[in-house]
Order: structure tokens, then C-alpha cells, then sequence
């Protein structure tokens, strides 16, 4: 995506172990989902996002990336102003079609209350 010209970028944060989870990822996965982020953080709707759904509030994006047989995810919000929130990023492992196994939906609903208590502590507002 071409990045608009609207200023610096946001900051980007990643709650709890996401740095981690993603720093973990195949390098491929990683180039993907670092183009978007970069995107998201510019402002813009980064290529291939959507909303997370299966119950996830309607501010957290998905971004998907199939690399070796496998399915990567990361899950973000950039909804809250002046900030980008990395929240989660996994490898699925569920055998289940494509539902999100519960465990990764309440981390990922956990890391949001997380960064919104961020954001109103550092940034002064919801």
C-alpha cells in the first residue's frame, strides 16, 4: 500500500510477549506483517486486513499470512488515537476449520483491555 502523506508515523506498542510471538515468526510472515504495521501506523488500511469477528471487539484487526503449510495471525487495533496496539501474534494450530481456538480470543481480548489502560494512562483518553 502507498503510504498517505499524513505526518510522522504512530507509535507502535506491543502488549505483553506479541514482540516476541512476532520476532518468532517465519521471516517472510514477519516482512508481511511488518509492511502492514508500518501502514497501519501511517494510517492507512494496511493490504489484506480485516476485522478480527469470532466475538473479538469490532477495533481489532486481523492480518493473515499462510507460509510452509502453516497460518500466521497477528491481531491489532489502531483505533485509538495517536497509537498503534500490537496485540497478539500466533501460529493457528486448530485442526478446527478456521476458528480462533478460545485461548489465543481471550489473550487477545485480555491484551486489549491491557493497551486501553495504556493508551489512557500515556496518551490521555480512550
Amino acid at each position: 500500500m502507498i503510504q498517505s502523506d499524513s505526518g510522522p508515523p504512530k507509535p507502535i506498542h506491543f502488549v505483553g510477549s506479541s514482540i516476541k510471538e512476532l520476532r518468532d515468526m517465519p521471516d517472510d510472515v514477519k516482512d508481511v506483517f511488518g509492511a502492514a504495521l508500518l501502514d497501519a501506523q501511517y494510517g492507512d488500511h494496511p493490504e489484506g486486513a480485516r476485522r478480527f469477528g469470532e466475538g473479538i471487539a469490532r477495533e481489532v484487526m486481523k492480518l493473515v499470512e499462510d507460509h510452509d503449510g502453516s497460518t500466521y495471525r497477528l491481531a491489532y487495533t489502531a483505533t485509538m488515537p495517536g497509537a498503534v496496539y500490537v496485540l497478539h501474534a500466533f501460529q493457528k494450530k486448530s485442526k478446527k476449520g478456521n476458528a480462533t481456538p478460545r485461548r489465543e480470543k481471550e489473550l487477545i481480548r485480555a491484551r486489549l483491555k491491557a493497551a486501553k489502560d495504556h493508551h489512557a494512562k500515556h496518551y490521555g483518553g480512550a
